[in-house]
């Protein structure tokens, strides 16, 4: 790394608009990294099937091996890598508070970019989405489940910056659009 970057990392409950924000980077032609790549990465070295169960077993195997900071620690190659040609990079879907301390220690300029929504907003986006659709029980579930066992709670609380989304998607693009002027 002989020269500094930003790295951004969005932290968020489901359904709070992470995936909108990471796709306004995107189009920005900012780099993405996904820490749910490793999952597919890891099938892949498997030779697993793409489903539920597998992902789920990957998932839970990694931090067997790697404790719960082992998608930062899968992850941090991608970000040496995308360091050397670029200034800005957006981590999408770092969840537990290991994960935060690793790449904090590694990487000190990081920054959290929480996106709030509240259970109602989120309940009833995560209702309607095309993709894993959620009833409002299974998306309460989801949200005790990553508070409670992926301690995703403390990379919320210390973020950064807050945006709050509640309202349309390009009111929270127009807010992006101001926030990310501070940040990168």
């Amino acid at each position: 790394m002989s020269t500094p970057f930003h790295l951004i990392a969005l932290v968020g409950m489901p359904g709070s608009g992470k995936t909108v924000a990471a796709e306004f980077f995107r189009k920005r032609n900012i780099p993405v990294l996904r820490f749910g790549d490793q999952t597919d990465i890891g099938l892949k070295e498997h030779n697993l099937e793409r489903n539920e169960k597998n992902e789920r077993w990957y998932r839970e195997k990694l931090r067997v091996d790697l404790g719960m900071a082992a998608m930062a620690i899968k992850i941090e190659p991608r970000i040496l890598e995308a360091s050397k040609t670029t200034q800005t990079i957006v981590l999408d879907g770092l969840y537990s508070w290991e994960e935060y301390v690793y790449l904090k220690h590694r990487f000190p300029q990081l920054k959290l970019l929480c996106i709030y929504a509240s259970p109602a907003i989120r309940y009833k986006r995560l209702g309607v989405r095309t993709v894993r659709p959620l009833t409002e029980d299974e998306a309460r579930s989801r949200d005790v489940a990553e508070i409670e066992n992926l301690h995703k709670g403390g990379p919320i609380a210390v973020a950064d910056y807050l945006m709050v989304n509640d309202k349309t998607e390009k009111d929270f693009i127009i807010a992006l659009e101001e926030v990310s002027k501070g940040i990168i």
